[in-house]
């Protein structure tokens, strides 16, 4: 052990341009290793085993049950579990649940699927819903850029796969995300930590909580702040780029002015400001689909340009751009949770504001020319949710949930693309007369608003037919409207009236095929029944098999987005509104206990088709949403945790997933197809951003060891994640495919008993893979491939109490 963790914080030159630096790590492994190596032998073990076997408590159905009584498919990673494998977020969470996958070459242009939908990959626009839901404390968060924050005092999160829209506020036909925060206590506690690591990795957390006044009025206050140096190197500008820079702040008061009444009140503030996201150059795509080389390609424009390209090496994690990119985002906001136990039910009432800010500068084109002067949607999101529900106590022959949901979103985009000097050469072909006026300098202005008004009403019986058999029947009736607008306007370039009038004319052509000055309005209502069906049978105290039909449906949607027009006209050629996605769901699974419980499998088997599946159409021009057809994820999962002995625990999860998209028989083509066609049949293909194989495992081993602190313990654990490879353009470009990958984080520590303090050196990306997190054809239909590699090996140390 000693000399593997040697070998990992093994560290790259510091203050070379594009190196990483090692912080502490070295110093940390090797005391830590030299502590840990002979106690490793050690045969005896210390009672850990209490909290590692504790009945886990999920409220998947707006009630704490026993996970293993609810049937639904459920992962579960808890705070304990993110605190030692040392994830951020969302975006890393995904190693520890297969089903779950998140894709995005930014916080805003950010997908989260499930079971692979969710929302299709590249799928970003302002009046377009996630088909998986994120909840924090019961509380749905309206952007898929909301939920790309650090997590931190987090008692759970709780991920929900298939339909969810008979208990959960908003619909969603995928999946939910549930994630609860640790709540304010009457007893004083409190813990933080400092974590150091490589690329001056530092992170403080901290939370205290306790009672203001005894039995009626408790407290908990949380903070974190991230901070790391650049993992990339921008080689034209001279500067690290990609790092993190963030920082987060809860505060909540819990009054129980009686036995049968609380309310928890909460606020929180989050901000990010970090150079991001840059990709990498790494290559070009050597040849169209009959093997012929692609017309007008990136090599071709550069060497017109004289523009030197970089060497393909994206693993050196050097870029070459001559923007520095970089983004502010912020949000907050403020809730209020009402519970009143009325004796035979609880009445429980959820009111909640938030907002989220989103400024970013990009490098639009990713090359260090400047093609695209500015390339950037700015956001503005306000939302309200007002939640209602009642909920049986206890356990009756019918058990019951029924609510009122209320969600209003305000959000406004405001998109500047500007063309810079080397445009007319790079996107027209030539430094010609006409090409030059036409667009350098040239500006497109895009504005857009939209609101949305949601109502529903949902409810959901558990009959309990006999002591082992249970029906679960669910429905939700869902009214909602959404209004927008969209303008683009346009300024900038040459004064096309002081040219002669067949170059002022080819100019003209030229800057339409950009863009026009376009408005239109948008409006779209949509009324829909969602519902399920669930029939469980306890066949043992610890093994229950279930099977479930349900009906969701995603909302319809806007285009709020430059269409394309008809010339003569100036008509829109595309609907400004997206249809519904309808999804229907069969699911079989088995939840099962053996070996007086020290080993717990749970088994589900799924078949989901969605119908009118929203994804985003590619043209040389356009980006729009579209309804395409129909999709179809297939396939089987399991969840395995063993504890055969105390302080040794194994777990694993797994899935494989058959997703095909069955009817697209109009897609643009990729870029593999240039020149050749311009319409493909994808029927039959893998559906973008699924992977078939995805599989997570691990284990934790804790042994007490003598060091004269007291009660001490000795701990090791290790994560693996494996991801087959998958399509990241919503086209299923062969030039977007992500290949397979492996990833595997460790960790080290010792702590005492009551956990008053712990000390750990932990690796992430311990054997440093080098994998893609995205990856795709560029811009401009230059076959160009750039992708963002996944992070580097980071080894470092965390020091955390508890009182």
């Amino acid at each position: 052990m000693p000399s593997i963790i040697a070998r990992t914080v093994t560290a790259r030159i510091a203050g070379e341009p594009g190196r990483r630096k090692s912080v502490l790590a070295l110093l940390a492994a090797s005391t830590l290793a030299s502590i840990a190596a002979p106690v490793m032998a050690q045969q005896d073990s210390t009672d850990t085993s209490a909290e590692d076997r504790a009945e886990i408590l999920v409220t998947a159905r707006r009630r704490a049950e026993n996970i293993q009584n609810v049937p639904i498919a459920i992962s579960i990673v808890g705070g304990k579990a993110l605190e030692q494998t040392g994830a951020r977020g969302l975006d890393q969470i995904k190693q520890l649940v297969p089903s779950l996958q998140i894709l995005g070459s930014n916080p805003r242009n950010t997908n989260i699927n499930i079971r692979g939908l969710g929302t299709s990959v590249g799928t970003s626009n302002d009046g377009l819903e996630n088909g998986v839901g994120v909840y924090i404390d019961d509380v749905y968060y309206g952007r898929p850029g909301q939920a790309m924050f650090d997590l931190f005092d987090i008692d759970r999160v709780e991920v929900l796969r298939g339909p969810q829209g008979t208990l959960f506020g908003k619909n969603t036909t995928a999946g939910a995300i549930s994630i609860t925060t640790r709540g304010p206590s009457f007893d004083t506690e409190g813990n933080a930590e400092a974590s150091l690591g490589d690329d001056q990795y530092r992170r403080i957390r901290a939370s205290i909580a306790g009672p203001l006044v005894d039995g009626v009025l408790a407290y908990r206050v949380s903070g974190s702040y991230t901070k790391r140096d650049g993992q990339f190197y921008n080689s034209r500008l001279n500067e690290d780029t990609n790092d993190l820079n963030r920082a987060s702040g809860r505060g909540q008061l819990l009054f129980t002015p009686s036995s049968n009444f609380k309310l928890l009140i909460g606020g929180d503030y989050s901000w990010q400001k970090e150079n991001c996201c840059a990709t990498v150059f790494a290559g070009v795509a050597p040849a169209r689909i009959d093997g012929t080389p692609i017309p007008n390609n990136y090599y071709d424009r550069a060497t017109r340009a004289g523009y030197i390209s970089p060497p393909v090496d994206p693993f050196a994690l050097r870029t070459d751009t001559d923007v520095n990119s970089h983004f502010r985002m912020s949000q907050g906001g403020a809730s209020g949770k009402a519970d009143l136990d009325l004796g035979s039910a609880t009445l429980t009432s959820v009111t909640a504001f938030r907002y989220w800010h989103w400024d970013p500068v990009n490098d639009g084109d990713s090359i260090g020319l400047p093609i695209l002067s500015i390339a950037q949607t700015s956001n503005r999101q306000k939302q309200f949710s007002q939640e209602l529900r009642i909920a049986s106590n206890g356990t009756r022959t019918i058990d019951y949930v029924a609510g009122l949901y209320y969600f209003h979103q305000r959000i406004v985009g405001s998109n500047i693309t500007q063309y810079g000097s080397a445009a007319p050469n790079w996107v027209l072909g030539s430094n010609s007369v006409a090409n030059v006026a036409a667009i350098d300098g040239f500006t497109t202005f895009n504005d857009s608003a939209s609101t949305t008004d949601s109502y529903a009403g949902f409810g959901q019986v558990n009959w309990h037919i006999s002591p082992a058999l249970s029906l679960t029947a669910g429905l939700r009736y869902t009214h909602e409207k959404k209004s927008g607008d969209f303008a683009q306007t346009v300024s900038g370039g040459a004064d096309l009236s002081t040219l002669p009038l067949d170059i002022a004319a080819a100019a003209l052509a030229s800057r339409n095929s950009l863009g026009r000055p376009l408005s239109y309005d948008a409006r779209e209502t949509d009324n829909s029944l969602s519902g399920l069906a669930t029939l469980s049978y306890q066949v043992s105290d610890d093994v229950l098999a279930y099977a479930t039909y349900s009906r969701g449906s995603k909302s319809g949607g806007l285009n709020l987005a430059a269409l394309p027009t008809v010339e003569a006209t100036g008509a829109l050629q595309v609907s400004p509104v997206v249809n519904p996605e309808k999804v229907t769901n069969y699911e079989a699974g088995i939840k099962s206990q053996f070996l007086d419980r020290k080993v717990t499998l749970n088994l589900a088997a799924f078949w989901t088709e969605s119908k009118d599946y929203q994804t985003t159409v590619l043209t040389n021009t356009f980006t729009y949403i579209s309804n395409v057809g129909k999709v179809r994820a297939r396939g089987v999962e399991f969840d395995l945790r063993a504890q055969p002995a105390e302080g040794l625990t194994f777990y694993g999860s797994g899935i494989y997933n058959d997703a095909k998209i069955l009817s697209y028989p109009n897609s643009p083509c990729p870029i593999e197809y240039r020149s050749l066609q311009t319409v493909c049949d994808l029927s039959g293909k893998r559906l973008p951003g699924t992977s078939k194989w995805s599989l997570s495992a691990g284990a934790d081993v804790s042994i007490p060891v003598v060091l004269g602190l007291g009660e001490t313990a000795a701990y090791a654990g290790v994560d693996y994640s494996y991801r087959s490879s998958f399509f990241n353009s919503n086209n299923d470009s062969i030039y977007s495919i992500i290949r397979a990958y492996s990833i595997v984080n460790a960790r080290l520590g010792i702590r005492a008993d009551n956990r008053v303090w712990d000390l750990s050196v932990w690796a992430r990306n311990l054997f440093d893979e080098h994998y893609y997190e995205n990856f795709q054809p560029g811009s401009f239909n230059s076959a160009v491939l750039q992708g963002r590699p996944g992070d580097p090996r980071t080894v470092g140390v965390t020091l955390r109490s508890t009182f």
